[in-house]
């Protein structure tokens, strides 16, 4: 957890966000043992912007990955910032169940762990497709 934290602070370093000035990192701990990374990245277009959680788990993805195991995300290092709403339902989309951890740093050493299914109750997964 603490380096999956880490490397999320690392992540935070490497944000393009020109426009909000809001940098965000996220890691990420999939089922290969490996830790992946990402940061958000701004768009002028402002739709065309991607979420730190999510290019990390796209990084992993690429890599031949399908299974998240936790995930550590750090923004605002004065409160706990949580994923967004697209973000939470691209964690469901890998996530082996909804008891897979979330941790929200403030540093390394200042952190929140959730589940998601405490911060994505009720969430639309693939097993609702086969219904």
């Amino acid at each position: 957890m603490k380096k999956l934290i880490e490397a999320a602070i690392e992540a935070r370093e490497k944000a393009y966000c020109p426009y909000s000035n809001f940098k965000v990192g996220a890691a990420v701990l999939f089922e290969d043992g490996n830790i992946y990374t990402g940061c958000n990245i701004e768009n002028a277009s402002f739709g065309a912007t991607n979420c730190a959680e999510r290019s990390a788990i796209f990084n992993a993805v690429s890599n031949g990955c399908r299974t998240l195991k936790a995930i550590a995300l750090i923004g605002d290092t004065n409160n706990f910032t949580y994923p967004c709403g697209i973000c939470r339902q691209v964690i469901s989309e890998f996530a082996e169940d909804g008891n897979v951890k979330i941790f929200m740093a403030k540093n390394k050493d200042e952190y929140l762990e959730k589940t998601l299914d405490e911060i994505l109750p009720g969430s639309f997964t693939k097993k609702d497709l086969e219904n």
